[in-house]
C-alpha cells in the first residue's frame, strides 16, 4: 500500500507541476519569453514549459485588428471646420518589438492614427477631401505604417468612414450642386436645339434640291393628320406644288385670259 501511495503521490505531483509549468500558445498567437527578466526568444504555437518565478511569457495576438478612430475635429486648408472619423486595419508583424518597443501598441496605434488624420486633413481643401477619400486614406496609411514599423506593426488599410460638415456649409454645397445641375441642363438643351436646327437645315436642302420632294412630304403630313377624325385641316397649296405640276405638264402655266369687250352695232330702228 505504501508503494501505491508513493506512486500516486508522484503522479499527482507531476500533474501539478505540468499544470503550473505548461502554457498553451494558439495558432494565431506568439509567445514572447522572458527568463529572469531578459528576453530569451519567441515561442511558436503549441505547449511550452514556463518555469514559474524564473520565467514568464506574454502572448501576442497576430491577427488583423480593426481600430475605430473616433471623430476628430480638423480645419481644412481653406479654413473649413470638419469632423472626420476612420477605421484602421493593422496586425503585428514582429511580436518581440510589439512587446519590447512600446508599452501598449493598441493604444499607440490609435493615438498615432488620430494625430496623423488631423494633420493630413489640414493639408487639403474641402473639395479634395470630399472627392479624394481614397488618396487621403492611402496617405494616412503610409504615414502610420512607417511610424509604427519600429513597433513591429504593419498597417494594411485605412478607411475614412464619414466627413461631417457644418449645417451652413451643407446648404451651400447643396445650392452649388443644384446650380451645377441647372447649368448642365441648359447646355444639354442648347446642344439639342443646335443639332435639331442642323438636321432641319439639312432636310430643307434635300427637299429643295429634289423635284416634287416637298409635295410628297406635304402629302405625307396630310396622311398623318387624317388619322384623327376630330382634326380640321386647312391646306394651302405651296408654290412648289404648282411648279411640280408645271414640270410634269412640260410647259409653263398659261396666263389667264384677259376679258375681251366686243361692241356690236345697235339694231336698226324700225320705221313706222
Amino acid at each position: 500500500m505504501s508503494d501505491i501511495t508513493l506512486y500516486t503521490s508522484i503522479v499527482i505531483g507531476i500533474i501539478i507541476i505540468l499544470v503550473l509549468f505548461l502554457r498553451q500558445i494558439n495558432q494565431y498567437e506568439r509567445g514572447v519569453m522572458f527568463t529572469l527578466g531578459k528576453f530569451t526568444g519567441v515561442k511558436n504555437p503549441g505547449w511550452r514549459l514556463v518555469v514559474p518565478i524564473f520565467q514568464s511569457m506574454k502572448k501576442v495576438d497576430m491577427r488583423v485588428k480593426a481600430v475605430d478612430v473616433p471623430d476628430q475635429k480638423a480645419i481644412t486648408r481653406d479654413n473649413i471646420s470638419v469632423g472626420v472619423n476612420a477605421v484602421i486595419y493593422y496586425k503585428v508583424s514582429d511580436s518581440s518589438k510589439a512587446i519590447l518597443e512600446v508599452e501598449n501598441f493598441f493604444h499607440a496605434v490609435s493615438q498615432l492614427a488620430q494625430t496623423t488624420m488631423r494633420n493630413v486633413v489640414g493639408e487639403v481643401e474641402l473639395d479634395e477631401l470630399l472627392s479624394g477619400r481614397e488618396s487621403i486614406s492611402e496617405k494616412i496609411r503610409s504615414i502610420v505604417d512607417v511610424a509604427s514599423d519600429e513597433w513591429g506593426i504593419k498597417v494594411d488599410n485605412v478607411e475614412l468612414k464619414d466627413v461631417a460638415l457644418p449645417d451652413d456649409m451643407e446648404r451651400t454645397i447643396a445650392k452649388q450642386a443644384e446650380a451645377e445641375r441647372e447649368r448642365r441642363a441648359v447646355i444639354i438643351k442648347a446642344q439639342g436645339e443646335v443639332a435639331a436646327a442642323e438636321n432641319m437645315a439639312k432636310a430643307a436642302r434635300i427637299l429643295s434640291g429634289s423635284t416634287g420632294a416637298l409635295h410628297l412630304r406635304t402629302l405625307q403630313s396630310l396622311n398623318d393628320l387624317s388619322s384623327d377624325q376630330s382634326n380640321t385641316v386647312v391646306f394651302a397649296t405651296p408654290l412648289e406644288v404648282l411648279r411640280a405640276f408645271e414640270k410634269f405638264s412640260g410647259g409653263a402655266p398659261q396666263e389667264p385670259l384677259e376679258p375681251q369687250i366686243t361692241t356690236e352695232p345697235p339694231p336698226p330702228e324700225e320705221e313706222y
